[in-house]
């Protein structure tokens, strides 16, 4: 056979590998969009995130490389999840309100637990900020609400340990970066109070939604919000030299 015509099947039986392994992973890209709906705000439309995940999937099945060792399916996976946040990241609805109350909790939160010593209790913050505790209550609520605040939010994503391309190097780093990550990580989340921590637990590890850890902590879904948006601003401002 000649050799361009070696080079034309190669590139056929590509593709249709490509379709195959999309096909075959549609499923995935639904799982996944429903899944991750459950744990985003209203506004976000399920029909959105399985479009940018379908994307994700294309990307996965085109940069698949078997001798990585990971299966398809768990490359796709990370795929799929980061096409659906970076597309929602993209179209940031935010109002600057939001922003901006965002970076004031957080420099408040920064300077009570360097005066104290101690992780800030709700009441303190709302007085640092010169706002009553309703207040301060909702203000957590806006900024759950107007921004995707997750621990893929606090400086490397869950996908680093997948590395793309034969540079075997990069690899290496990717890794050791994420491994030192996730134990500052998991030495800041030590340093919580304890029902923040129950609730990153509940929410991360047991993967239950805000409704679903409400009726374990009987309290309000409301509520469950802003304890996870609390601490994983918290954790941000702890973890602000990964950012």
């Amino acid at each position: 056979m000649p050799l361009v015509n070696k080079v034309a099947a190669a590139y056929a039986n590509s593709y249709r590998n490509d379709d195959q392994l999309v096909m075959t992973h549609a499923g995935l890209v639904k799982k996944i969009a429903h899944h991750l709906k459950g744990r985003l705000p209203a506004n976000v439309q399920l029909d959105d995130l399985i479009q940018s995940g379908m994307i994700g999937l294309l990307e996965a099945a085109k940069n698949f490389n078997s001798n990585k060792g990971a299966s398809f399916e768990t490359f796709a996976g990370i795929r799929i999840r980061g096409a659906m946040l970076d597309d929602i990241r993209r179209g940031d609805w935010v109002p600057r309100s939001v922003h901006r109350n965002n970076r004031t909790v957080l420099a408040a939160i920064d300077s009570l637990e360097k005066e104290l010593g101690r992780p800030a209790h709700d009441y303190e913050i709302s007085e640092k900020l010169g706002i009553s505790l309703d207040e301060y209550a909702q203000m957590l609520n806006d900024i759950v609400s107007g921004k995707i605040i997750g621990i893929e939010d606090l400086g490397i994503s869950e996908d680093v340990i997948v590395a793309d391309g034969d540079q075997s190097h990069n690899e290496s780093f990717n890794v050791m970066a994420s491994d030192r990550f996730q134990s500052a990580l998991a030495q800041a989340i030590t340093g919580l109070p304890e029902k923040e921590a129950l609730v990153l637990s509940l929410y991360y590890d047991e993967e239950l939604n805000l409704k679903e850890i409400g009726q374990v902590l009987s309290v309000s879904e409301s509520r469950v919000s802003q304890i996870h948006s609390q601490a994983v601003l918290r954790l941000k401002q702890r973890l602000r030299e990964w950012n």
